[in-house]
């Protein structure tokens, strides 16, 4: 997966490896990320929430409770 990260709170980013928790407001995902959950398993979770499951399947978008970062699904 292609790495893009961001300190903007606004901008898109792709989950990868040792990427913050919570870094971004918006994140972009893909069929291979499925289970989805928030942080990912390649965010570190040390300072953030507890991980939560994302039932993104049906929707193609999910809204985190803990944080709000919203997750969009890319096919």
């Amino acid at each position: 997966m292609a790495v893009s990260e961001t300190t903007a709170p606004d901008n898109n980013t792709s989950p990868s490896h040792g990427t913050q928790a919570n870094e971004a407001r918006r994140y972009e995902v893909t069929r291979a990320d499925l289970p989805l959950s928030c942080p990912m398993p390649s965010m570190e979770l040390w300072n953030s929430h507890p991980r939560v499951y994302l039932p993104i399947e049906e929707t193609g978008r999910e809204r985190c409770p803990y944080c709000g970062a919203i997750y969009v699904l890319k096919d």
